[in-house]
């Protein structure tokens, strides 16, 4: 199976040479994912909400890779402040409650000073869960 790029159409991934997503085989990579409305083209000033939109945001690209978050067994959280972990953390455990990946939360700058979280997930597809 051939290796597959996902684009989010956000010129930024040409700007700097990645894709939103990778497949390549039955691993999918989803890149670093944010919490902005690609459609409207905007951010929520809280950090609930911009995790929420994050997981939207991560559905669309991992559906796309033929996956879907119960797939995930790979995430990486990114705060930008050590006290959005206590909003954070529930949030991702609501969406990952029955699957449990690996999971890693650093705290850290991020790009763009509106945003105050990013994940990025790794997925195994077709693969049958216990």
């Amino acid at each position: 199976m051939a290796r597959r790029r996902i684009s989010s159409g956000s010129t930024f991934e040409a700007l700097a040479g990645y894709s939103r997503a990778v497949v390549d085989g039955p691993w999918v990579f989803v890149s670093g994912t944010t919490g902005f409305d690609y459609t409207a083209g905007t951010i929520a000033p809280d950090v609930a909400a911009q995790t929420e939109q994050a997981f939207t945001n991560l559905a669309t690209a991992l559906a796309q890779a033929g996956a879907s978050l119960a797939d995930v067994v790979r995430v990486r959280i990114y705060l930008a402040e050590r006290a959005d972990f206590e909003v954070v953390a529930p949030i991702v455990g609501r969406h990952f409650a029955g699957i449990r990946p690996a999971n890693t939360t650093v705290v850290c700058a991020l790009v763009d000073t509106r945003m105050k979280v990013e994940i990025e997930v790794t997925a195994l597809k077709g693969e049958t869960r216990a």
